[in-house]
Protein backbone atom coordinates (compact mmCIF):
# COMPACT_ATOMS: atom_id res chain seq x y z
CA UNK A 1 0.00 0.00 0.00
CA UNK A 2 1.67 3.56 -1.03
CA UNK A 3 1.80 5.88 1.57
CA UNK A 4 -0.43 8.49 -0.73
CA UNK A 5 -3.41 5.84 -0.54
CA UNK A 6 -2.78 5.69 3.36
CA UNK A 7 -2.81 9.46 3.80
CA UNK A 8 -5.93 10.23 2.11
CA UNK A 9 -7.89 7.31 3.35
CA UNK A 10 -6.70 8.78 6.78
CA UNK A 11 -8.14 11.95 5.86
CA UNK A 12 -11.44 10.27 4.63
CA UNK A 13 -11.87 8.05 7.22
CA UNK A 14 -11.37 10.55 9.84
CA UNK A 15 -14.37 13.04 8.40
CA UNK A 16 -16.31 9.70 8.08
CA UNK A 17 -15.54 9.43 12.26
CA UNK A 18 -16.62 13.04 12.87
CA UNK A 19 -19.93 12.51 10.62
CA UNK A 20 -20.33 9.01 12.06
CA UNK A 21 -20.53 7.76 8.32
CA UNK A 22 -17.83 5.11 8.51
CA UNK A 23 -19.58 2.26 8.29
CA UNK A 24 -21.74 3.62 5.29
CA UNK A 25 -18.34 5.44 3.56
CA UNK A 26 -17.09 2.15 3.68
CA UNK A 27 -19.90 0.47 1.87
CA UNK A 28 -19.77 3.01 -0.73
CA UNK A 29 -16.26 2.37 -1.24
CA UNK A 30 -16.80 -1.15 -1.98
CA UNK A 31 -19.11 -0.55 -3.99
CA UNK A 32 -17.35 1.41 -6.14
CA UNK A 33 -14.25 -0.31 -6.18
CA UNK A 34 -15.96 -3.72 -7.83
CA UNK A 35 -17.42 -1.34 -10.15
CA UNK A 36 -14.45 0.64 -11.28
CA UNK A 37 -12.57 -2.93 -11.65
CA UNK A 38 -15.34 -4.11 -13.99
CA UNK A 39 -14.94 -0.80 -16.26
CA UNK A 40 -11.37 -0.17 -16.10
CA UNK A 41 -11.84 2.35 -18.85
CA UNK A 42 -13.87 4.75 -16.49
CA UNK A 43 -10.69 5.26 -14.40
CA UNK A 44 -8.57 5.81 -17.48
CA UNK A 45 -10.87 8.75 -18.45
CA UNK A 46 -10.39 9.58 -15.36
CA UNK A 47 -7.02 10.30 -15.11
CA UNK A 48 -6.34 11.35 -18.92
CA UNK A 49 -4.21 14.18 -19.27
CA UNK A 50 -6.07 15.16 -22.68
CA UNK A 51 -9.41 16.43 -20.36
CA UNK A 52 -8.97 19.14 -17.97
CA UNK A 53 -9.45 18.67 -14.27
CA UNK A 54 -12.65 20.33 -13.71
CA UNK A 55 -14.23 17.97 -17.12
CA UNK A 56 -12.76 15.07 -15.20
CA UNK A 57 -14.97 16.44 -12.16
CA UNK A 58 -17.92 17.33 -14.20
CA UNK A 59 -17.54 13.41 -14.94
CA UNK A 60 -17.73 12.30 -11.56
CA UNK A 61 -20.26 14.67 -10.96
CA UNK A 62 -22.64 13.26 -13.59
CA UNK A 63 -22.69 9.80 -12.84
CA UNK A 64 -22.39 10.18 -8.70
CA UNK A 65 -24.20 13.24 -7.79
CA UNK A 66 -27.22 11.96 -5.62
CA UNK A 67 -25.87 8.03 -5.26
CA UNK A 68 -23.29 8.03 -3.28
CA UNK A 69 -21.80 10.63 0.17
CA UNK A 70 -21.12 13.70 -0.99
CA UNK A 71 -18.14 12.97 0.88
CA UNK A 72 -17.45 10.23 -1.48
CA UNK A 73 -17.63 12.13 -4.39
CA UNK A 74 -15.54 14.89 -2.97
CA UNK A 75 -12.80 12.29 -2.26
CA UNK A 76 -13.07 10.90 -5.81
CA UNK A 77 -12.83 14.20 -6.98
CA UNK A 78 -9.83 15.11 -5.65
CA UNK A 79 -8.08 12.07 -6.12
CA UNK A 80 -8.83 12.90 -9.95
CA UNK A 81 -7.62 16.77 -9.36
CA UNK A 82 -3.89 15.24 -7.82
CA UNK A 83 -3.84 12.60 -10.35
CA UNK A 84 -3.90 9.85 -8.16
CA UNK A 85 -7.48 8.00 -9.26
CA UNK A 86 -5.88 5.19 -9.95
CA UNK A 87 -4.55 4.57 -6.41
CA UNK A 88 -8.74 4.37 -5.79
CA UNK A 89 -8.58 0.75 -5.09
CA UNK A 90 -5.65 0.97 -2.48
CA UNK A 91 -7.37 3.85 -0.50
CA UNK A 92 -10.32 1.97 -0.49
CA UNK A 93 -8.39 -1.29 1.33
CA UNK A 94 -6.75 1.68 3.39
CA UNK A 95 -10.22 2.55 4.46
CA UNK A 96 -11.07 -0.66 5.40
CA UNK A 97 -7.89 -1.60 7.62
CA UNK A 98 -8.94 1.69 9.40
CA UNK A 99 -12.37 0.47 9.65
CA UNK A 100 -11.67 -3.09 11.19
CA UNK A 101 -9.00 -1.38 13.77
CA UNK A 102 -11.55 0.94 14.94
CA UNK A 103 -13.98 -1.99 15.08
CA UNK A 104 -11.95 -4.66 16.26
CA UNK A 105 -12.68 -6.98 13.17
CA UNK A 106 -9.84 -9.48 11.81
CA UNK A 107 -10.32 -10.47 7.91
CA UNK A 108 -9.73 -14.45 7.44
CA UNK A 109 -9.06 -15.38 4.57
CA UNK A 110 -10.10 -19.45 4.82
CA UNK A 111 -8.75 -22.18 1.91
CA UNK A 112 -10.95 -24.78 1.31
CA UNK A 113 -11.25 -27.83 -1.16
CA UNK A 114 -14.83 -27.31 -1.46
CA UNK A 115 -17.00 -23.82 -0.30
CA UNK A 116 -17.56 -23.97 3.60
CA UNK A 117 -21.16 -24.49 4.90
CA UNK A 118 -22.82 -22.01 6.89
CA UNK A 119 -22.20 -23.84 10.08
CA UNK A 120 -18.79 -24.65 9.61
CA UNK A 121 -18.35 -20.79 8.86
CA UNK A 122 -19.66 -20.20 12.26
CA UNK A 123 -17.92 -22.68 13.78
CA UNK A 124 -14.86 -21.23 12.59
CA UNK A 125 -15.40 -17.72 13.34
CA UNK A 126 -16.24 -18.67 16.97
CA UNK A 127 -13.42 -20.51 17.49
CA UNK A 128 -11.06 -17.87 15.88
CA UNK A 129 -13.09 -14.75 17.96
CA UNK A 130 -12.04 -16.87 21.11
CA UNK A 131 -8.79 -16.98 20.20
CA UNK A 132 -7.89 -13.07 18.93
CA UNK A 133 -11.26 -11.60 20.91
CA UNK A 134 -12.19 -10.06 17.52
CA UNK A 135 -15.04 -9.78 15.52
CA UNK A 136 -14.37 -12.30 12.60
CA UNK A 137 -15.18 -11.70 8.81
CA UNK A 138 -14.57 -14.89 6.83
CA UNK A 139 -14.10 -14.88 2.72
CA UNK A 140 -13.81 -18.51 1.70
CA UNK A 141 -11.69 -19.05 -1.17
CA UNK A 142 -12.51 -22.36 -2.80
CA UNK A 143 -8.56 -24.37 -4.34
CA UNK A 144 -9.14 -27.89 -5.17
CA UNK A 145 -5.36 -28.40 -4.70
CA UNK A 146 -5.68 -28.51 -0.87
CA UNK A 147 -7.57 -31.61 -1.09
CA UNK A 148 -9.51 -30.99 2.06
CA UNK A 149 -8.99 -29.72 5.49
CA UNK A 150 -8.35 -25.72 5.51
CA UNK A 151 -5.71 -23.35 5.36
CA UNK A 152 -6.12 -19.60 7.11
CA UNK A 153 -4.46 -16.57 6.52
CA UNK A 154 -4.93 -13.09 9.02
CA UNK A 155 -2.65 -10.30 10.23
CA UNK A 156 -0.29 -11.80 8.00
CA UNK A 157 0.14 -14.94 9.27
CA UNK A 158 -0.64 -18.34 8.03
CA UNK A 159 -2.28 -21.71 9.71
CA UNK A 160 -2.24 -24.76 7.25
CA UNK A 161 -4.22 -27.75 8.02
CA UNK A 162 -4.94 -29.10 4.60
CA UNK A 163 -4.51 -32.60 3.37
CA UNK A 164 -2.06 -31.30 0.78
CA UNK A 165 0.50 -29.54 3.64
CA UNK A 166 -0.07 -32.74 5.40
CA UNK A 167 1.39 -35.04 2.56
CA UNK A 168 4.35 -32.24 2.03
CA UNK A 169 4.93 -32.77 5.59
CA UNK A 170 5.43 -36.61 5.36
CA UNK A 171 7.34 -36.57 1.82
CA UNK A 172 9.94 -34.27 3.34
CA UNK A 173 10.41 -36.65 6.16
CA UNK A 174 10.86 -39.42 4.17
CA UNK A 175 13.18 -37.74 2.03
CA UNK A 176 15.29 -37.03 5.06
CA UNK A 177 15.33 -40.32 6.59
CA UNK A 178 17.87 -42.82 6.60
CA UNK A 179 17.18 -46.47 6.06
Amino acid sequence: MTQTASVYAQALYDLGRDENLTGEILQELKTLKGVFAENEDYLRLLSTPNLQKDERCGILDETLRGKVQPYVLNFLKILTEKGYIRQFAECCDAYRELYNQEHGILPVKAVTAVPLTDAQQQKLCAKLKEMTGKTIEIENQVDPGCLGGVRLDYEGMRVEDTVQHRLDAVAALLKNTML
